[in-house]
């Protein structure tokens, strides 16, 4: 099969996954395999991952618009679909009760926490939420919770028995933060308000079981007492923790993983034909130098609650550029994540405030897609996690801006990416080296080459994937 002449359609449901491996040098061979063999050594820097986050990815629940009944005992039913799919870690959206004073639309926002011990009557009780738990933990899955550490609903206790949990202004007023009138801002110069968050964090790892959390807006919160709840939660159980944030210091005790909101960024502008793929390139070379150096986890997406509600759907930011970018989560350095619904083309702004139900199309060419996906990093070592997997390296071509080419390689294993981030056709040569060797098609299990002395030809937002 010749690649130059080969066109790509960036939604049909086989993707083109080749096979590649460069030559190297038997030196360089024996060292890369010395590396492969003591990556457990050379990764323990900064946060000590659990070992199953490896090579995992991630799933958001959420439970409110997930089905007709928006119960935890009706999301069970959707838990072997999502292990056959390969999905690894479910975080649900908070689960606790959701406050009634100055709540937003009739059902109120998910994040503004009346107590944090309890499960929302709406999702069900604490036993259904534990019997949820034990239900996931023997299917495979882990699971993590959404948790609200920088504010709490009007009507949570504290605000009654602790006023001096709570920031005030200067006549001594209880604040909100930002313009989130439905909750108010907690004060962290509180030592005993820092034990009682610490306490009830340690509750749910204690009672029901959970495997990590993920912490809304972590930047709001001092890093200190992230810190020190980590040292405390790991005393009763490793945990996986996510921080909603791009903070380096996060990980050097607390956070294993933290969004890659810039990534995402570079996403969209890109689609919009306001950014190019050297802006990819560059994110992650300053990633070498910051991130890189910590172990640090970083979770790639193109959507999630916060952007689909408030920002749009896949199809509104990205357009026809959409599975290019979902490519990318899997293939480049950092953690998938599937947003509710995602994985069949969802393709309206879920309601924030009010129930909306996710409209379930399984026939969706997504699913089969992100299901490939998925097998694929599992399967990959260069795909895995942090230090697992292996660094992000730019092929350059003739046409930098508008194609993103990269190889990951660890050892004897190596991925290359060559992908078309504009809406038009392009026609490029490689502007380096590129070694011939033995190439298949995965999909087919046709042979095909790839020649740096040929010119390739791409559609508007087609790829390749390439492995040996």
């Amino acid at each position: 099969m010749n690649l130059n002449t080969r066109k790509v359609n960036p939604f049909r449901l086989g993707f083109n996954i080749f096979i590649v491996i460069a030559v190297i040098s038997l030196i360089a061979c024996n060292q890369e395999i010395k590396v492969s063999e003591q990556a457990e050594e050379e990764v323990q820097i900064g946060v000590k991952h659990p070992e199953w986050s490896k090579n995992a990815n991630i799933y958001e629940v959420n439970i409110r618009q997930y089905t007709p009944e928006g119960t935890l005992r009706a999301f069970e039913d959707h838990l072997p679909r999502l292990r056959e799919m390969g999905v690894d870690i479910l975080w649900l959206m908070p689960i606790h009760p959701i406050g009634e004073k100055n709540r937003k639309g009739t059902l109120g926002s998910y994040y503004a926490v009346q107590d944090y011990k309890k499960v929302n009557p709406e999702y069900g009780s604490m036993d259904d939420f534990k019997t949820f738990v034990q239900k996931a933990h023997n299917m495979g899955f882990k699971v993590i919770l959404d948790w609200v550490a920088n504010h709490s609903a009007w009507d949570n206790p504290w605000i009654y028995n602790h006023p001096e949990y709570y920031a005030t202004d200067s006549t001594g007023q209880m604040i909100s933060p930002f313009d989130w009138t439905d909750v108010a801002k907690l004060n962290y110069d509180n030592p005993d308000m820092r034990a009682a968050m610490i306490d009830a964090l340690k509750f749910w790892v204690e009672e029901a079981d959970i495997d990590g959390y993920r912490c809304d807006v972590a930047a709001e919160v001092p890093t200190d007492f992230w810190d020190s709840a980590r040292v405390q939660l790991d005393v009763v159980k490793p945990v996986f923790m996510l921080a909603e944030a791009e903070k380096l210091d996060h990980h050097q005790m607390a956070f294993d993983m933290s969004y890659a909101w810039e990534l995402h960024h570079i996403y969209n502008e890109i689609a919009k034909g306001k950014m190019n793929a050297n802006d990819i390139d560059a994110y992650y070379q300053k990633m070498d130098t910051t991130y890189d150096t910590l172990n640090a986890y970083r979770m790639n997406f193109i959507t999630n609650h916060d952007e689909n509600s408030w920002n749009g759907t896949v199809t509104e930011r990205m357009g026809k550029g959409a599975q290019v970018f979902a490519m990318l989560t899997y293939t480049l350095p950092g953690m998938p994540l599937i947003y509710s619904g995602q994985e069949v083309g969802l393709d309206k702004r879920l309601e924030f405030f009010e129930k909306d139900e996710i409209n379930w199309n399984f026939d969706s060419p997504w699913l089969p897609f992100y299901t490939k996906m998925i097998a694929l990093k599992h399967n990959n070592k260069v795909l895995w996690n942090g230090g697992y997997g292996a660094p992000f390296e730019r092929i350059h071509t003739t046409a930098d801006e508008k194609v993103i080419a990269f190889k990951r390689v660890k050892g004897n294993d190596a991925i290359i990416v060559i992908a078309n981030l504009s809406n038009e056709p392009v026609s490029f040569q490689f502007a380096q080296p590129i070694m011939e060797t033995d190439l298949v098609n995965i999909e087919t299990g046709e042979p095909a080459q790839l020649n740096e002395k040929e010119e390739m030809i791409m559609e508007p937002w087609g790829y390749f994937l390439l492995k040996k």
